[in-house]
């Protein structure tokens, strides 16, 4: 493989500015504020048609979320989980992807900003998440997209992780009816000796170390990590979730574990769309704005969902 060469002149960009910093050094407040500032500098996106701040119902509580709604038609509701390890990430910080994607895709999309480890640690985000997919299926009309529009759940990394989790939950607990799952570079194992992640260990926007650390924060007893909420591909099954939509990335240490959950729901029956990047690293799709190769693989995983909804 070879790194798209916008792609390693960005990374070694972030690397002449010491970012990503050693989170474990830094501690999960100041990895929240590097979080934060670098989520302000990726653009802005274009317009919505309607955007809106709301409160939607987590695990016992309320939740902050940002709805988009693109012109033109609506094709579905996307709920939408970021990334960020289970620890960082904000709202503001995929404003412009999420922005892009609404657009591209013809999705409304509702961005969850559910609790975070180590304050709120496993299983916590996955309730939450799954919460809100619930309220979101029973609160489309009042946000006025039409109840019977379809209901996808998606994100990326951590993001993905908890859209994996969501979608076993959603088909073990009798609902809500999902039309589809993006898996975006997921999370999928506890598994650190795959050899992406022996092979990715420095010089990238994730590396396996700071995966270590952030599986620390989300689960901290390494025993309970193979839970299939924590880590889906251990699920006991996997027939009769929807159809997936997977995008990897080549440089990832999640590249083989993300394959492999793709190998295992295709065995199980379920439809998936593969899509790869190999000459990007993790994190590219939240690079959208900012990152040629990014933007454009933004805008053919959006158009690959539009196509993947209307069947």
């Amino acid at each position: 493989m070879t790194l798209d060469p916008a792609m390693k002149a960005f990374v070694d960009i972030l690397a002449a500015a010491g970012k990503p910093p050693n989170f474990a050094e830094i501690g999960v407040a100041a990895a929240r504020e590097v979080s934060a500032q670098a989520g302000a500098m990726l653009g802005t996106g274009p317009a919505m048609a309607r955007e809106e701040d709301l409160t939607v119902a987590g695990a016992g509580t309320s939740l902050p979320a940002r709805l988009y709604v693109p012109e033109g038609e609506v094709t579905a509701l996307l709920v939408y989980l970021h990334g960020g390890g289970w620890v960082v990430g904000t709202l503001d910080g995929y404003n412009a992807v999420l922005r892009r994607f609404a657009k591209g895709s013809g999705c409304a999309i509702l961005s969850i900003d559910y609790r975070m480890a180590p304050e709120h640690p496993f299983p916590t985000p996955v309730e939450d998440c799954y919460a809100a997919t619930v309220w979101a299926d029973q609160h489309r009309a009042e946000l006025g997209l039409g109840a019977g529009l379809p209901l996808v759940v998606g994100g990326d990394s951590a993001g993905g992780n908890l859209t994996a989790a969501v979608a076993l939950l959603a088909r073990d607990r009798g609902g809500p009816r999902l039309a589809a799952q993006l898996l975006i570079y997921p999370a999928t194992d506890c598994d650190f000796e795959r050899a992406s992640y022996v092979r990715f260990t420095e010089k990238l926007p994730l590396t396996s170390s700071a995966m270590f650390w952030f599986w620390d924060q989300y689960v901290a007893d390494p025993a309970e990590r193979a839970h299939p909420l924590a880590s889906p591909i251990r699920a006991e099954s996997l027939e009769g979730l929807p159809p997936a939509l997977l995008v990897v990335a080549g440089y990832d240490p999640l590249r083989d574990e993300a394959d492999a959950y793709g190998e295992r729901l295709r065995q199980s029956g379920v439809p998936v769309r593969a899509m790869t990047w190999e000459g990007l690293t993790h994190g590219f799709f939240q690079f959208a704005e900012i990152l040629e190769p990014g933007g454009l693989a933004c805008d053919e995983i959006a158009a690959e969902l539009r196509a993947m909804l209307k069947g």
